[in-house]
């Protein structure tokens, strides 16, 4: 792992989400303006967060991938953390608007008027087909650097394909038979995965501030390699924890006390080079107890 090389697939992904917001922003004001479909108008209130979101988490993968300083020892990643759990809030609030925009048009007592469904759906059509792309894009990103403000995007802008759809289906009901009130129970539906998604974001964010360990899969594994390693006789206190997409593990295992400070010292290199190549982004400290003590938590 070339943890340059990740910065850069991780701010190419970032610049591409934002330059495709952009274009979204002002196509869909375009067609809202021809339309006055409110579907579209979620859609563009959508987009218009994106584009917020994309230019925050664009500043969140410049800022995570300093380098640890003084003040921040462990380095900056947590801000990819603060990131997510601000696009949850967010996307929830917009989720909001627009459900409330919806059931509000669906009790009115005369349906709403749509107009130039035709320039809706092409713009509707280039919005698919832009996610689409930039989907697969960060899709890549995120399975190669472990990005979590990458990840939440991502998850994001998949939301917005159906959506998308659905608004492209709505326009062409309003033109082929007149049913207009489609339109919002899209946009209703569109609000439902908003706020599904903001929930899978917040929580995943809120775990790794709070310094929750990392999923089972992640401990079994670590587990497993300690156990497996020669020379190691035991182990004990494995503690971890997730911040952006950096694994912090810390490790008691229990050696021979009668060998040499050199060759523990071996066992625990060897062993912890073990740990990094299965999982590369990880960080790990490993403290070394002769085997046959007592252990003492915290050192109380």
């Amino acid at each position: 792992m070339d943890p340059r090389h990740d910065t850069r697939l991780n701010l190419s992904a970032g610049v591409l989400s934002s330059s495709v917001a952009l274009v979204l922003v002002v196509a869909k004001l375009w067609a809202l303006g021809a339309t006055s479909s409110l579907s579209v108008a979620a859609t563009l209130a959508d987009s218009a967060l994106d584009l917020l979101m994309s230019l925050g988490g664009l500043a969140a993968i410049a800022y995570a991938a300093r380098p640890p300083d003084d003040d921040h020892a462990f380095g900056h990643s947590s801000v990819e953390d603060l990131t997510a759990l601000a696009q949850a809030v967010v996307i929830l609030l917009s989720a909001a608007v627009i459900a409330v925009a919806a059931v509000m048009r669906l009790l009115a007592p005369t349906p709403p008027e749509l107009a130039a469904e035709g320039r809706g759906i092409a713009v509707m059509v280039l919005s698919v087909a832009l996610t689409a792309g930039l989907v697969l894009w960060q899709g890549r990103v995120a399975a190669r650097t472990g990005n979590r403000v990458v990840a939440a995007d991502r998850l994001h802008y998949l939301a917005d394909l159906l959506p998308n759809l659905g608004a492209i289906f709505a326009l062409a009901a309003s033109a082929a038979f007149g049913l207009t009130r489609i339109d919002s129970v899209v946009a209703l539906a569109a609000a439902g995965l908003l706020a599904v998604g903001a929930l899978g974001i917040w929580r995943g964010a809120w775990d790794a501030l709070m310094d929750r360990a990392a999923d089972d899969a992640t401990v079994a594994g670590i587990t497993a390699i300690a156990a497996s390693h020669p020379g190691v006789l035991g182990h004990h206190d494995l503690k971890t924890r997730v911040a952006g997409s950096r694994l912090f593990v810390n490790l008691h295992i229990e050696l021979d006390g009668a060998q040499t400070l050199d060759e523990a010292h071996a066992i625990g290199a060897a062993l912890r080079r073990r740990i990094l190549k299965a999982y590369p982004r990880a960080d790990v400290l490993i403290h070394k107890d002769p085997a046959g003590d007592i252990p003492e938590r915290d050192d109380a």
